[in-house]
């Protein structure tokens, strides 16, 4: 089965209890065979609040996993404002609504003023299709750039620049893989010098360099200087090859990265240093409701738009406006990216303390809400994605729900709701030593 190890499958049938069994034979038999479920004993929730998840027998479970519901499961705020406008009005984008005016200008005001223009769409895979659209457009090439195991989504397109949907048979003939920038760079520059060659020999040119600025699927990369200085490197070659820069902040953005004095936190393209053309946004953007969108310089789209019509029916209604207006009202209200940055760092310093005690656990890293460790064998130091899959598995037994990252998938991926206290992460982490002690490790 393709996708991480920390998928249902059929062999884990039989340990289930009856409702959970008959669930699955009932979702079996009329859903698609590519949705895929989590954990080898499937978990059915009923209610959520806040970082808390609620089973139908009223266990609580704790999230540290789900970024999409930012500023919490079931925020009031949120569910009164998508009920109030859905008693008034839901119509298009083709008539005027000053809310949808007022939000882009707000969302618009957040970003350096060269990215001035908002188009609303809604998903993540939806905008980096777009993004994709506009870049192979503006630049007549038609090759793309991306990390060795990323993650941009599901469309047609999209999925053939996503190694970690199939690997690298899945891509198609016009992208190139680079490895992320890991230690001091280099290797990154090198493969970028390298992809560029071979995209421009086959006759694909440089359409685009794409990248997620946290590096999610490659085992999460936090800013530092090296980082910094490589993706500066890899887009200067790409302007030069003609090529544009796409951040895909989809998972990222909207403050998971945490606040600092000098940066707002919202986005990770500043932390980086990149200066993008195009910028994607979704996940957390309307805590759950589907928005999404593609920011950019007006003269790529007053070019695309001059010879593309693009509509989306649902794209931008008065409904999802008022979700995405009051997600940002509630993240700004609440300051969550500050939270992220102080309960970020506790928390970072808590798996520091807890890898310093278990063998098993090394490179504790990450910047706000957005956190990675690896698990290895401690014997060889390598990647175990079996100890990893056992640890999730642990997790989920001990009321935590969690998940693996990276190319062997044996990076726990920490990414919860963006309330989450110094209560919860030390919760988690509680419950992360029993499971690694449960290892034996």
């Amino acid at each position: 089965m393709i996708g991480p190890a920390t998928y249902f499958r059929p062999e884990h049938r039989p340990a289930l209890d009856d409702r959970t069994r008959s669930l699955i034979d009932r979702r079996e038999a009329v859903l698609s065979p590519g949705y895929r479920l989590f954990y080898a004993h499937p978990v059915e929730f009923v209610r959520g609040s806040g970082t808390k998840l609620y089973t139908r027998d009223g266990e609580e479970f704790l999230d540290v996993y789900n970024n999409v519901p930012a500023v919490g499961h079931a925020h009031p705020r949120v569910a009164a404002a998508i009920a109030e406008q859905a008693a008034r009005l839901n119509t298009h984008t083709r008539y005027l609504d000053e809310s949808l005016i007022d939000y882009a200008e707000r969302l618009i005001g957040a970003f350096p003023p060269a990215l001035d223009t908002l188009t609303l769409v809604c998903t993540g895979s939806e905008a980096n299709d777009l993004a994709l659209r506009v870049a192979t457009h503006a630049t007549g090439a038609r090759g793309v750039i991306v990390t060795e195991n990323a993650y941009h989504g599901v469309t047609t397109a999209i999925a053939a620049i996503s190694p970690s949907l199939g690997g690298d048979d899945s891509l198609a003939a016009w992208v190139r893989t680079v490895r992320p920038p890991l230690g001091d760079g280099t290797a990154m520059v090198a493969d970028a010098e390298r992809a560029i060659a071979e995209l421009q020999a086959a006759g694909h040119g440089v359409a685009a360099l794409i990248v997620d600025t946290a590096f999610a699927s490659d085992g999460f990369i936090a800013p530092s200087p090296a980082t910094r200085a490589a993706l500066a490197a890899v887009a200067a070659a790409v302007r030069a090859a003609g090529g544009l820069v796409i951040a895909d902040e989809v998972q990222p953005g909207f403050g998971r990265l945490g606040a600092t004095v000098d940066d707002p936190g919202l986005w990770g393209f500043l932390r980086h240093g990149l200066d993008p053309d195009l910028v994607t946004i979704g996940k957390p953007m309307a805590n759950g409701h589907p928005v999404a969108g593609l920011v950019a310089r007006r003269p790529l789209m007053a070019e695309f738009g001059a010879s593309v019509r693009y509509f989306n029916t649902f794209a931008g209604t008065p409904v999802s406006v008022a979700a995405a207006r009051a997600t940002w009202e509630v993240l700004h209200d609440e300051r969550l990216p500050e939270n992220a940055a102080a309960v970020g760092a506790e928390l970072l310093a808590m798996l520091g303390e807890l890898q310093a005690r278990h063998a098993r656990l090394r490179g504790a890293r990450g910047a706000g809400l957005y956190l990675g460790v690896d698990v290895v064998d401690p014997a060889t130091g390598l990647p175990d994605t079996e100890a990893a899959v056992a640890l999730v598995s642990g997790l989920r037994e001990r009321r935590i729900l969690i998940s693996a990252s990276g190319r062997d998938n044996a990076a726990l991926k920490i990414r919860p709701p963006l309330p989450f206290s110094r209560a919860d992460a030390e919760r988690f982490v509680t419950e992360l030593d029993g499971a690694l002690r449960d290892l034996g490790s």
